[in-house]
């Protein structure tokens, strides 16, 4: 009789990201949330593309426990951010295959089918599950930003006042967030922004592209009054020597 090994006590691995759905299976509410998402998500990248260490994810699966991937009925973060990890593709963001690393920072985009769960549901699982320190809400319809953070002896949020402009500032990322009026994939809007400390606006790739052809066009503009000065100069100088022979020392003979 062949030798059969036993394998049942080899405990059987949870599934990975290549197994487990990465979809969150819900669309963003309009086309002004999805640019919202877009948007805070693209600038990070452009900040921290030098950057390895850091991963910024949104509108994708984040499963941090077996029994919650098999009923697959946690929708992940719009947009959230973690540190101190490994930047490469992901399908969906797990816990278990993450060394235990969960996100530093979540933003939500409120809408009226989802605000009660963000609020609700959502946050009892950032705070009490995720544990993550600073908790985001933004209604890109009516402007309104809400920050909360951690408290870790109650594993629950405590808001925060926002400074006298509106504005947040994230410890964690030690940047901040504010409401900027401004235009993104040609939508004029209020739009939730990333800023630096010092309060100014972070780029998009697109606010970089524009900045670098004013740039340009404002160095041709003054290479060309440049020219047209020294022109200027050239003409009323032989005007003059016309009229009154060469300069001293000017060279003429």
């Amino acid at each position: 009789m062949p030798f059969q090994s036993d394998t049942s006590h080899i405990p059987i691995p949870p599934p990975g990201e290549d197994e487990l759905p990465y979809d969150d299976g819900e669309p963003m509410e309009s086309e002004r949330h999805r640019e919202q998402m877009y948007l805070l998500i693209e600038v990070l990248k452009l900040v921290w593309q030098d950057r390895d260490d850091v991963y910024v994810g949104g509108n994708m699966a984040i499963y941090f426990s077996e029994l919650q991937a098999k009923k697959n009925d946690f929708r992940g973060p719009d947009v959230f951010v973690v540190l101190e990890t490994r930047k490469r593709e992901r399908k969906s963001w797990v816990v278990w295959q993450e060394d235990g690393r969960t996100p530093d920072v979540v933003i939500e985009l409120l809408s009226a089918t989802t605000e009660a769960v963000d609020r609700g549901e959502k946050m009892r699982i950032y705070a009490k599950l995720l544990r993550v320190p600073e908790y985001y809400l933004f209604d890109p319809f009516t402007g309104v930003l809400e920050a909360y953070v951690l408290d870790r002896a109650t594993q629950s949020y405590e808001r925060v006042s926002p400074e006298a402009n509106g504005d947040f500032t994230s410890a964690r990322l030690r940047l901040r967030l504010g409401v900027r009026h401004g235009i993104y994939h040609g939508l004029a809007t209020d739009w939730l922004r990333w800023l630096d400390l010092e309060g100014r606006v972070l780029p998009t790739g697109e606010e970089q592209a524009r900045a670098a052809e004013e740039q340009a066009r404002a160095a041709e503009e003054r290479a060309k009054a440049a020219l047209e000065e020294a022109q200027s100069l050239a003409a009323r100088l032989a005007a003059y020597e016309k009229q009154f022979g060469p300069l001293p020392g000017g060279g003429s003979s």
